[in-house]
């Protein structure tokens, strides 16, 4: 930052033919930034491509962005609490972040691999008091928090106890929604990623070329050019990337557990907005583009909504972060990436995009799954199976699914 600083002060002395000397000395260090900046972008992407092929390890990736992203927000506040020299902060803030992932991931575990906790007594036991150990786990950092106010400095003390718990829920809920987003099908994963990546290259690239309108003082460089071009970019590069994984089993599949092999699966057959369909334009369209029907996934008209999200309430994420990092007088949150700044600066527009899909499956998307009510079934006492079957035998035969018993006797 700082030869950007003298460059820029120099030049606005003006024609005295220091800012000629100074000038070679910064096109050197962008260049050199850009050039950094450019190498690890590369590099990111293609890391990203390496994570798709694994596909439900994504998991664990999840998981360690997560915990670095709390780790640079805490670092900002211990830096002011540290200065007073008063107890515990940062151990009580890890502590308060193992017992909310103790709790994230337990529900997990006990939702998606019922069958193998019930194979194995000590799972049983933390599966059945799980929400009493998670309770009793976070009163014990709480007491502990009580037991560490320091006299003449409580203001400082709860509002670094109130900084720890605003990082939970910003970081910790919505990587927890990220990983149930992610066992719906790895296609609500990575399509959302890719639409905040995308509106973020569209947007620079407009408003390289043609910004000139500031869009919001928060963030100087940002252009309405920009903001534009990007939603346009983004609808036509998220409706395209939804029409391509559409295609494929172990993207559309949601990830299941297989008790049998103990592994993930991604074996299903295609819900129905994975599937070709024929649509009937309007009027109107029909006259400008000569068609009267179009074939394409019912998926991409939802990647039309999440784009437009990605690219109109997405980037406020950003602002947020922007905010935030001026509030404490900070270029970035870290130097973790090199030219990009810290991994919070990358994902600050990726955890509101995550809450907004994982809302979106929920509130238009998801139906029942019939491998978690079977998995479910299997772990009731034989004798509620058995009353559950004769009612859905019952309920089917009224239906006429089933044929009466007095057919299905003469069938035999």
């Amino acid at each position: 930052m700082l030869p950007l600083q003298v460059f820029s002060s120099r030049t606005a002395l003006g024609r005295s033919g220091r800012a000629v000397q100074v000038m070679p000395h910064a096109r050197a260090f962008l260049w050199k930034n850009y050039w950094i900046r450019g190498v690890l972008s590369v590099a990111m992407i293609s890391g990203f491509f390496v994570i798709i092929y694994m596909g439900p390890v994504t998991l664990i990736l999840v998981m360690t962005v997560q915990i670095k992203c709390f780790q640079e927000i805490i670092t900002i506040g211990y830096r002011v609490y540290h200065s007073y020299e008063l107890p515990w902060f940062r151990t009580l803030s890890w502590y308060f972040l193992i017992c909310v992932n103790y709790f994230f991931y337990g529900e997990t575990v006990a939702d998606y691999f019922g069958a193998l906790v019930q194979r194995e007594e000590p799972l049983q036991f933390l599966a059945r008091y799980h929400r009493f150990i998670s309770f009793a786990l976070y009163l014990a950092g709480f007491c502990m928090f009580v037991l560490t106010l320091v006299k003449k400095h409580y203001r400082l003390q709860f509002y670094m106890f109130a900084w720890t718990h605003v990082t939970l829920l910003i970081v910790v809920t919505q990587s927890h929604l990220v990983i149930q987003n992610l066992f719906e099908g790895m296609i609500w994963f990575i399509v959302p990623i890719s639409i905040v990546i995308c509106n973020d290259i569209m947007a620079y690239l407009f408003g390289f070329f043609f910004g000139r309108t500031p869009l919001i003082k928060l963030s100087p460089k940002k252009t309405w050019e920009g903001f534009i071009g990007g939603f346009f970019g983004t609808l036509v590069f998220g409706f395209i990337l939804a029409h391509l994984l559409s295609q494929f089993q172990n993207f559309v599949c949601p990830v299941g557990f297989n008790s049998e092999t103990n592994r993930f699966s991604v074996e299903c057959e295609p819900s129905d907005i994975f599937v070709m369909q024929e649509y009937t334009l309007p009027v109107a369209l029909q006259n400008t583009l000569a068609w009267k029907t179009v074939k394409m996934y019912p998926f991409q008209i939802h990647s039309v909504f999440l784009s437009s999200f990605g690219s109109l309430i997405g980037p406020f994420g950003g602002f947020f972060a922007s905010g935030f990092k001026r509030a404490f007088k900070i270029k970035d949150f870290a130097n973790t990436i090199p030219g990009h700044g810290g991994i919070m600066d990358r994902f600050d527009c990726q955890y509101l995009m995550a809450t907004f899909t994982h809302v979106y499956i929920a509130s238009f998307i998801r139906g029942p799954n019939p491998s978690k009510v079977l998995q479910q079934l299997l772990l009731l006492h034989p004798a509620q199976q058995l009353g559950i079957f004769h009612t859905l035998h019952s309920h089917l035969r009224e239906r006429g699914m089933l044929p009466p018993p007095a057919a299905a006797a003469q069938a035999q």
